[in-house]
Order: structure tokens, then sequence, then C-alpha cells
């Protein structure tokens, strides 16, 4: 083991939400939150996927709107309180 959690030199750097838009982000700028939030949706979705069912008790995968919003609540939140010194 060399170390590295995987394979870090295939990893993009365009992956990763650039320090100024964090830093933008965590003064209140609406546009850079935006930018995180955007980065962070499709996690954001694949931790709000839930069994769902539907009127006939069909079973089905969707995002649960309520624990998204949770989460990009949540998120939002740690950027605001996050200090870069």
């Amino acid at each position: 083991m060399n170390g590295t959690n995987g394979n870090q030199n295939d990893y993009p750097e365009n992956a990763l939400v650039p320090y100024p838009v964090i830093l933008a982000a965590s003064k209140g700028d609406p546009d850079a939150m935006k930018m995180v939030l955007q980065h962070f949706s499709g996690y954001i979705a694949s931790l709000s996927m839930r069994k769902l069912y539907d009127e006939r008790g069909n079973v089905y995968y969707g995002v649960d709107e309520d624990i998204r919003e949770r989460l990009q609540a949540r998120l939002m939140r740690a950027i605001l309180t996050f200090r870069a010194e």
C-alpha cells in the first residue's frame, strides 16, 4: 500500500469545488452557494434514495424530496459556519 486511497492520479481537478468558491459561499454569496449545492447534488440525491410504493403497492426507488431538502439545508448550514483561516 502506498498510502493513497485508490488511484489519486486519475482524479480530475475539476471534480473539486474551487477554494475561492467555497470561501465566497461561506461569506454568503448566493451564486457560490448554488455552485456548491450543484456540485453535491448527485451525492445528495443518492443519499436520499428510498424505497417508495405507488397506489397499487408496486415498489420503486426514488428520491425522497423531504430528505433531499434536509440534506441541502444541512450542507448550506455547514458552509455558512465554515471558517477558513
